[in-house]
């Protein structure tokens, strides 16, 4: 079942074009991932799907529906830039977002979720980025929605904190939620994502699973061996690692290290774009 139709979406503003004709669908249960640089169009097309924007032209459909207030029960959204309320605790913003909805989510459960239960007493203007980002996922979550809508959720945090707000979206699909997320990180859409479109100058340029884009578009696996001040490149299929390194092995090879390198997401918006997203 498609939870999210977008067909032949363009949003124009006078001369400029920030979405250009795209069309994909969202799948339930899944965690799909809009990755693309920033100025690619991804949070214009993300607010048009949520009702915020209006398309200059094309359809979207949200559970086989046009946007209404019924539909708007349905999601949950974490904007960009993220902004609560400084004196209140998060467990008081939980409750104070709850009231906004006809039925609302356990609150317990959603600081659960979130894992802010040492910091459910903690003013807003006391926590730290990362958990501040939390805060605004648990936001997301108090209508008890069937779709989540996040938007660079991860943008200016910290490696750990990153991996941490990882672990909260994986759990949100292990519910039985379905999960729209922007990033620019490829890292991030990598390993979070059972589907990935790349957006590029308002245009969708591939879509598919990361294994899928990888195998499409990325280089070989290799393995790099570097010996005193030489480096030799070795492209190999996967399968054929481990009989490589042992017969170096076997062949008495004085190496320093061997490095192994496989194709990323990385590698396939390079191949597709011509430029590394930065």
């Amino acid at each position: 079942m498609n939870v999210i139709e977008v067909k032949d979406l363009r949003k124009e503003y006078g001369n400029v074009i920030a979405v250009d004709g795209i069309s994909f669908e969202v799948r339930s249960k899944e965690i799909f991932s809009l990755l693309g640089p920033n100025g690619a169009g991804k949070t214009t097309t993300v607010e048009i799907i949520e009702g915020i924007r209006n398309a200059t032209e094309g359809t979207v459909k949200i559970f086989g529906k046009s946007m209404d207030a019924h539909i708007k029960e349905k999601i949950g959204v974490l904007p960009q830039e993220f902004q609560s309320f400084e004196r209140l605790t998060v467990r008081e913003t939980l409750i104070y977002f709850s009231r906004l909805y006809k039925k609302c989510g356990n609150i317990d459960e959603i600081i659960s979720i979130v894992g802010l239960k040492e910091k459910e007493n903690e003013l807003y203007k006391n926590l730290s980025g990362g958990q501040r980002q939390r805060v605004g996922v648990a936001v997301s979550l108090v209508g008890n929605p069937e779709l989540v809508f996040l938007d660079e959720p991860t943008t200016g945090l910290d490696p750990a904190a990153r991996r941490g707000l990882w672990n909260v979206i994986k759990k949100l699909k292990e519910d039985g939620k379905t999960v729209f997320l922007t990033t620019h990180y490829m890292e991030e859409a990598e390993y979070l994502s059972d589907r990935v479109a790349i957006m590029h100058n308002g245009k969708i340029i591939s879509i598919g699973s990361p294994k899928e884009l990888i195998e499409k578009y990325g280089e070989k696996t290799r393995i790099i061996i570097s010996i005193k001040d030489k480096l030799i490149e070795i492209e190999t299929e996967e399968d054929e690692i481990p009989e490589l390194i042992e017969k170096i092995r076997r062949d008495g090879t004085k190496y320093d290290r061997i490095e192994i390198k496989r194709a990323n997401l990385e590698d396939v918006f390079l191949k597709l774009t011509g430029a590394r997203l930065k």
